[in-house]
């Protein structure tokens, strides 16, 4: 079934909104890209004037900012400890902003979207 971003037939208190306007394209949502832990993966997605954006659909590395020596560096994830967005992501291994990562550089914390920029950013705990 199709996901839509328009507004709700009914108000909070049960009443109803009085329409304003037809259904529009722009109105449909799409399903969201949960970013796995496995080989890399991505998909090329046209949205809004034409434009493309790069989903990430899984990946095994991520880019690490380490505060101390204020380098990044490409390194492999172990596992997914702890996912703020959900506590059944961690079973799944499903990466959103604000998961915290095992890497071989130690724990990190996510500070990007992975499904809608292709790619894992991260700074260390």
């Amino acid at each position: 079934m199709a996901k839509s971003n328009a507004r709700a037939r009914r108000k909070s208190t049960g009443g109803r909104y009085i329409k304003f306007r037809k259904k529009r394209l722009s109105d449909l949502a799409s399903e969201p890209t949960l970013t796995g832990l496995s080989e890399i993966r991505k998909q090329r997605v046209r949205i809004t004037s034409g434009k493309i954006k790069i989903r990430l659909l899984s990946t095994n590395t991520a880019n690490v900012y380490d505060k101390k020596t204020k380098k990044h560096k490409i390194v492999k994830i172990k596992t997914i400890l702890e996912n703020p967005a959900n506590r059944h992501y961690v079973r799944r291994n499903i990466m959103t902003k604000g998961t915290i990562i095992d890497t071989d550089l130690g724990k990190a914390k996510i500070t990007n979207q992975p499904g809608q920029e292709g790619a894992i950013n991260a700074v260390l705990i």
